[in-house]
Formats: C-alpha cells, structure tokens, sequence
C-alpha cells in the first residue's frame, strides 16, 4: 500500500516530468539535447541522475519519525510524574520543617518517639529522591537541592534528638536525688511526721489521704493518635524487687487491644529501648491489668475474662464472668469499651464491672487469679457511667469523676472489708482531658495512668489507721 509521503513525493514527480515534457525550466536543468521539427515542436531528452524512487528510504524516514514521537511522548509522561513526585516532597518537607521548629521554638520534652517518626520519614523521603535521581536523565539541580535539604532535616533532627535525651536522662536523676532526699528528711522527722511511713505492700494506714501532681513519663510508643490504652507495673509478690514494665496502647478505634509492650526496667520503658512487642489481637477496652507475670482483660466481644501468658503470649484460660454486662453497655464516661475494669491491691486480683441487675451500679467481685472463678462479690450504689475511673487500695475501691478539662476528683469509696461507702473528695490534676485508665501498684504505692495518649504517674499518701472515713 502507497504511503501519504510516497503519493505526495510521485506526484511531485508527475508534475516535474510533465514540465520537461513540454515547456522546459532552464533553471532547473541546464544540459540537455533537442530538436524542432517541421511543426515547430521542440522535443528534447532529459538524462535523470536516478531512475528509481527511494521508497525505502521514505518509509524508514517514518518509522524513524513514529519511535521519536513515542518517546518524546513517553519522556513527556514521565516528566508529568516528576512534578507530581517533586511536589509531593514539597510539601512533606514543609511538614517536616514546621514540625522541627515547633520543637525548637516550645519547652515540651520530647520523647523518643518523636523523634524516630520524623526520621522515619525523613528517611522514606530520603529513598524517593535516590530512586529519583538514578531514573532522571535530564537536569537534576532541583533534586540535588531536594537531597540537601532532606540530608539537612537528617542532622538538624539528630541534634535535637541528642539534646532532648541529655536533658531527660539529667532531669530524671535530679528528681531521683530530690525524692531520696525528700524521704531522708521525712524519716529524720520520726513521729512528727504527718505521713505515716508505710511499708511497701502494707494495709497499716487509715486509707488515701491525698495524692500527688501527675509526672509525665513519655508519650505511649505508637504516637499521640493512639489516645486509648493502659500501662504499669508488673505486681509479683514473691518477687518484690521486679520491675517489668507494661505499656498497651489500644487501636484507634479506642476498643481494640492488639499490640503491647514489656520493659524489664524504667530506664528502658524512657528511652524505648529494648522492648519486647508482642501482638494479642484479642482485647476489649482498656481496663487491662499485669499481675504475677500475666494480663487479664476483657475478652474481645465477650463477657469472658481471658488469662494471657507474657512469657508465650498465649491466652492459657477464659472464663465468662457471670451477669457481667458487655460491648459497652456501662462502661466508664467519656471512656468506651471499658465494661471491665480489672485491678489488682495487696491481696491480688479484682474486677470492677456492672450488670443489668445492678441497673449499672458498680459491682466488684474478687478472682482468683489462677482458675478466674469469682471469690466474693460486692453490690454498691454508685452509678458506673457517672465514674471516669477507678483503683482498689487494700480492698477499698475508689472512683473518680471529672470536674474540668485539668481537674478530677476522687470523690466516692467503697471498702470490701466492712461494706461500707461513702464521700471524700480528693482532687487530681492531670496533663489533658481524658483519663483512659488507673492502675495501682502495692509495692510503690503509686497510680500508673494513661491521659490521652501520655504515660502518668501519681504518689499516694495515706492517713494514720485510726483515720479511716
């Protein structure tokens, strides 16, 4: 089939030939022989340099013209992707940069979480502008700009990783020296002391008298988006001296336990450093707790407690906690999917509950914690959803509400041993709004709670026996 270039160039052709063949263009050929007949006809030959047509060269002209069109084409999508990608990383790195001087410019301690997500993606940015620059043949003076600034982010957030973990590790040995001091003093003072000295573990005291400002510990390990969870101590009374420390932020969703962590001591649970991680995917709410080396929490979905093994981490019992009502029927305010509050004081296992029974009044029911069978159960006149949260201290119970966004109250108790309830009014402060869990520790004598994402912790002090409400 006759190609368009081919018909146009043979029509050419037809056209100079006819020329020749009649009137001559002396411009154009300027040797050539010829006669007039007796009509006055000229007729003349012309001698063609090249007889044939070069058809092939013609059809690999286009050819040629069609791959170049095809990869200028392609050249010009990928240039389009190229624009897109570039500013993409304009934007991540004006992200990155408001990020870093919001924590050059404020006073907030920042954790080491922090710091390792702004180099995780410091780094990603890092790995796009390589593959970048090895797939662009053209000028790479913009990416080489982009590589410089994103090695700039590098160092600039190391440094400011450097000097924030200096200041908290010398700002935790500052409060260790002040609280030894402080303790020092208060057992120079002997009987004017106005806070008895309790032993670790003991019930020699009259109950909470007061409690202390909060101290941040650190942001949770997944972030500041994971609001919901619960952290603390390990309580082993055969091992008084263990210090494995727990830490389970929940999901998102606020409902979901999936992830936890374990640190074997304080300094390591800081610094998030030697964590073992472990994936559950079975928690419901955030009213888990540790004792004697296992997690007890709400089994997803279910009225079941559910026993779990930190040294397998494998669910080794479950067993439905009777009447106990679910899925966020009477959970705590302004704290879902919490039905089941576990606690664990001097005497060991506890769970904080209601049922329809009860109308949503909290129960308490003591457990063993070997078998999860119910022990002894406690009716009260407190309304659940009206609590934020609760503790046990020495088998007395007591709940918190809010009072504002700063403030709560321990303003209601329960005391198992004598069935007696009653008011106080106790005032926490805490860091933000929400108070997600409480947890108590026998051995330090100290409330271990999750606000809003951030690790807390609070001092109790206690009244002399005969003080008892």
């Amino acid at each position: 089939m006759m190609t368009k270039g081919l018909a146009l160039l043979l029509a050419f052709l037809h056209l100079q030939t006819t020329s020749i063949t009649g009137q001559l263009h002396p411009e154009l050929y300027s040797n050539f022989n010829g006669s007039v007949d007796d009509r006055g006809i000229c007729t003349c030959s012309v001698v063609l340099p090249d007889t044939s047509f070069p058809v092939q060269k013609v059809e690999s002209l286009e050819i040629t013209a069609h791959d170049l069109t095809q990869r200028f084409e392609k050249e010009l999508t990928k240039v389009k992707e190229y624009t897109k990608t570039m500013q993409l990383f304009e934007q991540k790195l004006l992200n990155l940069s408001i990020k870093v001087q919001v924590m050059e410019e404020t006073s907030i301690s920042y954790n080491k979480l922090d710091f390792e997500l702004l180099k995780l993606e410091v780094s990603e940015m890092q790995k796009l502008v390589t593959a970048l620059k090895s797939n662009f043949d053209g000028s790479s003076v913009i990416i080489d700009q982009l590589e410089l600034e994103i090695r700039n982010m590098t160092l600039l957030v190391e440094e400011l990783e450097s000097l924030d973990k200096n200041n908290i590790l010398a700002i935790r040995r500052e409060i260790v020296a002040l609280k030894n001091r402080l303790k020092e003093c208060e057992e120079s003072r002997g009987q004017n002391n106005t806070h008895p000295f309790i032993p670790p573990g003991s019930c020699g005291h009259g109950g909470v008298e007061n409690i202390s400002k909060p101290i941040v510990v650190r942001l949770n390990w997944r972030g500041s988006g994971y609001k919901y969870g619960a952290w603390g101590r390990d309580y082993t009374p055969q091992e008084p001296a263990k210090t494995l420390y727990w830490e389970a932020p929940l999901n998102t969703d606020g409902r979901y336990l999936e992830y936890y962590r374990l640190y074997n001591t304080l300094d390591d649970l800081l610094l998030y450093r030697l964590a073992k991680e472990n994936r559950v995917r079975l928690g419901d709410g955030s009213g888990m707790v540790v004792y004697n080396n296992f997690m007890y929490f709400n089994y997803y979905g279910t009225r079941d407690m559910a026993k779990l093994d930190l040294n397998s981490n494998t669910v080794t019992l479950r067993r439905a906690l009777p009447d106990a009502a679910f899925n966020n029927r009477f959970s705590y305010a302004g704290v879902n999917w919490q039905d089941m509050d576990f606690a664990v004081d001097e005497s060991g296992l506890w769970v904080v509950y209601s049922t329809e029974a009860s109308t949503g009044n909290i129960v308490i029911s003591k457990i063993n914690d070997t078998s999860l069978e119910v022990l002894n159960t406690w009716h009260t006149l407190q309304y659940k959803p009206s609590v934020s949260n609760t503790f046990i201290v020495c088998g007395v119970l007591y709940a918190i509400r809010p009072m504002n966004t700063r403030k709560e109250e321990i303003f209601y108790y329960y005391d198992t041993n004598t069935r007696k309830e009653g008011r106080i009014s106790i005032i926490i402060e805490k860091m933000l709004e929400t108070i997600q869990s409480v947890n108590y520790h026998p051995l330090d004598q100290k409330l271990y709670v999750y606000n809003d994402a951030y690790l807390l912790t609070y001092d109790l002090t206690y009244q002399k026996e005969s003080e008892h409400p």
